[in-house]
């Protein structure tokens, strides 16, 4: 059997690499981990994996744990579970932070697994992000599917650095463009810095960029990847956030993907997901059909509408994602379809080989396994209970007051969650009971704070 980690030796032997990180992406979709030497993964943790609290996966943005979580850290004394790298992740290149390589890993529990038992397979953590979109995935695969997808995700640069926009609390930053770039090749003289090194960057480290581009609030920018497996573009998606994060601090500015930073454009992160058979045909287009589209993708379809308002605090699981989510700001409102109708959060894009959805719910701030397990499931849903597909919407989704709301904040998202009969089918209690706490730990650290907002509002007038 060859071995999956011969390049990481070979580039440790050649004096290139130096440490590896180890990371499992947490409940935001951040990278959450520990640096081990070369020598150290090679003979043991890359074998058995090595120890990592629990809370890990049990945190709000400020690593604020408690009770109510499917994990309960401190019921638990704080214990560990274990890391699992999987060899398919690793980057033996990561252009920002030179002499390191990475493997993304899976939480699995200790006392299970090959040191023990050679035919025990280890139990995983249900509530991992990374397990809850293969649980999906798995599903489809039994039906012989794959799914592919690409992420698009949009991000504002600033001049400033982050230490400096820490230290002025967010406040009075200068976009790093003057006015609109949307599509625009000029104007772009101080984001390009930044945006150019991500690319190149990104390039290095095995993404496949297809294009970049200026976009509509002043200091916006885009960069598009090429489609993969949807396990893998979640995977890139992750390294994507935090290595540019990190390109932007090497260079002295900063940059954002929350979904909306001002009264402006927001930040989106429009997922584009296909379905292929077993021997990686397409399976959603039929070129004898009047539009198209199979029998199939038409329930797919069907079940992204009928689904979305139940599963939505998947796809826009933070306070501010609703902030994106309000009339006029050009990101959907309502549960509607359209064919390449940008008004529609089920967006009909391409034709033949390439026919798709794009999904337009989610923001910047999305957790990607999240996002994409959730529209797998309710496709699923569509395609199990073989529902019927609504006509399309040729008009302005988002000026038609006929077209079903979405929710329109993380309370009423929240709501629809936890007492969704379809979320608890898709996903299973505890997975449901958990990212309901995480929503409920979000809700109540926004409901204790004073904004910038009310004391312009309340200082003096009121």
């Amino acid at each position: 059997m060859t071995d999956p980690y011969e390049r990481l030796r070979a580039e440790a032997e050649a004096g290139r690499v130096e440490e590896v990180v180890v990371a499992v992406p947490d409940l935001q979709g951040r990278l959450m981990g520990s640096r081990l030497s070369v020598p150290y993964f090679l003979q043991e943790a890359a074998r058995d994996g090595f120890g990592a609290c629990v809370y890990l996966l049990a945190t709000d943005v400020e690593m604020d744990t408690g009770p109510g979580y499917a994990i309960d850290a401190w019921d638990s004394g704080f214990g560990d579970f274990v890391l699992r790298p999987d060899p398919a992740t690793l980057r033996t290149v990561l252009p920002w932070d030179e002499g390191t390589a990475l493997v993304l890993a899976d939480a699995v529990w200790p006392g299970a697994g090959p040191e023990h038992d050679p035919g025990l397979a280890p139990e995983p953590v249900a509530v991992a992000p990374r397990h809850v979109l293969r649980t999906q995935l798995d599903r489809l695969a039994a039906r012989g599917l794959t799914a592919y997808a690409g992420t698009e995700l949009e991000f504002l640069v600033f001049t400033a650095s982050y230490r400096e926009a820490w230290e002025r609390r967010y406040t009075g930053l200068r976009p790093a463009a003057r006015y609109n770039t949307d599509y625009s090749l000029q104007g772009l003289e101080e984001v390009e810095p930044v945006a150019r090194r991500i690319r190149r960057a990104m390039t290095r480290a095995g993404l496949r960029m297809e294009t970049a581009r200026g976009e509509c609030h002043p200091g916006q920018y885009e960069i598009v990847f090429r489609y993969d497996e949807a396990m893998a573009t979640c995977d890139n998606h992750v390294l994507f956030k935090d290595g540019a994060k990190r390109i932007a601090a090497a260079e002295g500015a900063s940059l954002t993907f929350m979904p909306k930073f001002d009264e402006g454009e927001g930040n989106s992160c429009h997922i584009h997901l296909s379905l292929r058979g077993a021997d990686g045909t397409p399976v959603l287009a039929d070129p004898s059909a009047g539009d198209g589209m199979s029998e199939l993708m038409r329930h797919f379809v069907a079940g992204q509408l009928a689904c979305l308002p139940d599963l939505a605090l998947l796809m826009a699981p933070n306070v501010n994602s609703y902030k994106r989510l309000q009339p006029g700001a050009f990101a959907p409102t309502g549960v509607a379809w359209g064919r390449d109708n940008r008004t529609c959060p089920i967006r009909v894009v391409g034709s033949g080989p390439s026919l798709r959805i794009e999904h337009r719910v989610p923001g910047g701030d999305a957790n990607p396994y999240l996002a994409v397990a959730a529209a797998v499931a309710a496709g699923l849903y569509g395609i199990d209970n073989r529902l019927p597909l609504p006509p399309e919407h040729t008009a302005n989704a988002l000026a038609d007051p006929s077209v079903p709301r979405l929710p329109a904040t993380l309370t009423e998202a929240l709501h629809r969650w936890e007492n969704s009969g379809i979320a608890a089918e898709l996903f299973g209690k505890e997975t449901v009971t958990h990212y309901a706490r995480a929503a409920r730990a979000e809700l109540s650290a926004f409901e204790r704070a004073v904004t910038d907002w009310e004391r312009v509002r309340g200082f003096e007038r009121l």
